[in-house]
């Protein structure tokens, strides 16, 4: 498939447009929050389909016609000049994969660096138990193999614990976050004892204090995602700008 590309092939850190594509509106809000704080130079494009998160909920699978609209979403943010894309919807790993192979640019899951992270933990334990919790139940299944699988590349061992948490994005939705947050910290606290607690979506990101206050006991790290994306993804660029890409 062809695929636009920028036509410097150096990109320029003062300033660069980052595409955002979100599934719902929940999303935008947090990752956006962290590249105010952790890079406030970025320009951030966002781009919202939240016909994606519904479909999928209704069709139960991601179909070739969705995977589709994801490179049409991707192409739309390369022809506007996007020097990098972070997609924010932690459901749709096999669409994500098809974009990042043929953007061109920097292009990142949502929860790469997170998984990352964690993964790093197990350098002291072995096998390492980790709890996911997820507010929209598609993430759970796709998550968990892309994190499976990211911890077999590694030959690291680990425990997943998965819970989802129903009624909480629709309380954040309907304006209501301290019950959202609260939601999420009662399924924390219903896990295994776990060496880190994952929060799937960007949406949940609020909620981490609120998570780890009632986990405190335990002190188990929680780790969100935005931050993590937001941190990963200025590496990732940083180190295109120091090995210029030649154009294609």
């Amino acid at each position: 498939m062809a695929h636009t590309t920028n036509s410097n092939p150096y990109i320029s850190m003062t300033s660069p447009r980052i595409a955002l594509i979100h599934a719902t509106p929940l999303a935008v809000s947090p990752i956006n929050d962290a590249f105010k704080r952790l890079w406030p130079q970025a320009h951030c494009q966002n781009i919202l389909d939240d016909t994606l998160s519904q479909d999928l909920a209704k069709e139960g699978l991601l179909s070739n016609d969705m995977i589709q609209r994801f490179m049409d979403l991707s192409q739309y943010s390369l022809r506007a000049g996007c020097e990098a894309i972070l997609f924010t919807c932690s459901a749709f790993g096999t669409a994500i994969e098809a974009v990042a192979h043929v953007s061109g640019v920097p292009t990142l899951k949502p929860n790469e660096a997170m998984f990352q992270e964690a993964l790093n933990l197990a350098t002291k334990i072995n096998p390492l138990k980790i709890g996911l919790i997820a507010t929209f139940n598609p993430s759970i299944d796709s998550m968990s193999a892309e994190l499976k699988d990211l911890a077999m590349s590694q030959h690291i061992a680990i425990e997943l614990f998965t819970v989802f948490v129903p009624n909480a994005m629709l309380e954040l939705a309907n304006g209501n976050p301290q019950v959202h947050h609260d939601l999420i910290a009662q399924g924390a606290a219903s896990l295994p004892h776990c060496d880190v607690i994952l929060l799937a979506q960007f949406s949940m990101a609020a909620a981490k204090p609120t998570v780890s206050k009632a986990i405190l006991p335990l002190k188990t790290p929680v780790l969100s995602s935005p931050d993590c994306a937001v941190t990963a993804l200025k590496a990732a660029l940083q180190e295109r700008q120091e090995t210029p890409q030649q154009l294609v």
